[in-house]
């Protein structure tokens, strides 16, 4: 779908952005721009808006999953990346067992049952990848169990996954046995019969992140491919505000910013989501991370974006 924006002045933009930790400042109002506003359109779970947003290209400006963004570009959606993490984490402690069933290690996925909410979903990419990548483990030799389908209607899961009846959860399944392991991301409860198939995850994550400088993103933000044809002082600015909102409400921790901001900086953990994502069938071809952005958003970051 094509859009048209005007050509100069103060514009409005539909935005799909949840309440996230970086974003807290831009969302209340603390921080703003005489030149963009936004019109939040709010889902009770934000993933919930990515269908509409990649399918019907309902949104202007918002936050999306990386692994989305990825299929969509490479399915030529009209929608382009900004080099501005909105939410990551280390994905090691995501895949998990039940103790009481008995212990089981990364190698011992392979012939067994796996849980995860869908197979194109950002946290499974990540962490199929550390597996294959770190331990050894082939994917294709696991059975992945699903709950719903990719954002991208296009997609078509792999042999190797099947999908439960409504009602299931990942959670479930695994206490109730009807699963080996399940990816759980932020649903982990506290419940100590719940372990992680990687173990000492996040030694494990750090040890990772030094020799890679992979810094696993989930969510990152993407403009309307004809917003930054048309208006691209508009996206230098949504830029500069998240750039602000992520500095003053998630400083940098241990010596360590995990939401990365600049294509340089991201440049490692894009390459690594892209070689999962197409070692893993989730994307049909490779795709290098400078196309990744156009070039107006390519540039978002470094000296040569600030207007003469």
């Amino acid at each position: 779908m094509d859009k048209r924006y005007p050509a100069a002045g103060p514009v409005t933009l539909t935005t799909l952005l949840a309440d996230n930790a970086s974003t807290k400042s831009l969302k209340a109002g603390r921080i703003g721009s005489d030149l963009v506003s936004f019109d939040y359109v709010d889902f009770p779970l934000v993933f919930d808006g990515f269908k509409p947003m990649v399918r019907e290209g309902r949104f202007d400006f918002g936050e999306l999953a990386i692994v989305t963004y990825l299929q969509a570009r490479a399915l030529g959606k009209p929608l382009v990346l900004l080099p501005a993490v909105i939410g990551a984490r280390f994905q090691h402690h995501c895949i998990c067992y039940d103790a009481h069933r008995g212990v089981i290690a990364p190698l011992d996925l392979q012939g067994r049952r796996v849980a995860v909410r869908s197979y194109t979903q950002t946290t499974g990419v990540w962490v199929r990848g550390v597996l294959q990548e770190e331990h050894g483990v082939d994917p294709a030799r696991v059975t992945w169990v699903c709950f719903e389908d990719s954002h991208l209607q296009e997609f078509r899961d792999p042999a190797n996954v099947v999908r439960v009846d409504e009602g299931k959860t990942p959670l479930g399944m695994l206490l109730a046995g009807e699963v080996d392991a399940a990816l759980l991301g932020s649903d982990m409860p506290d419940d100590p019969r719940l372990q992680p198939v990687i173990p000492d995850p996040k030694t494990a994550g750090l040890y990772w992140h030094r020799r890679t400088g992979v810094i696993p993103m989930n969510h990152m933000a993407v403009v309307h491919a004809d917003l930054a044809t048309q208006r691209p002082d508009v996206v230098r600015d949504i830029y500069r505000l998240l750039l602000e909102s992520r500095d003053r409400d998630t400083p940098e921790a241990g010596g360590m910013q995990m939401r990365q901001f600049g294509l340089e900086a991201l440049r490692p953990s894009l390459e690594a989501a892209i070689r999962f994502a197409f070692a893993q069938g989730v994307i049909s071809h490779p795709i290098d991370v400078d196309d990744l952005f156009d070039d107006t958003t390519r540039l978002l970051g470094t000296q040569a974006h600030l207007p003469a």
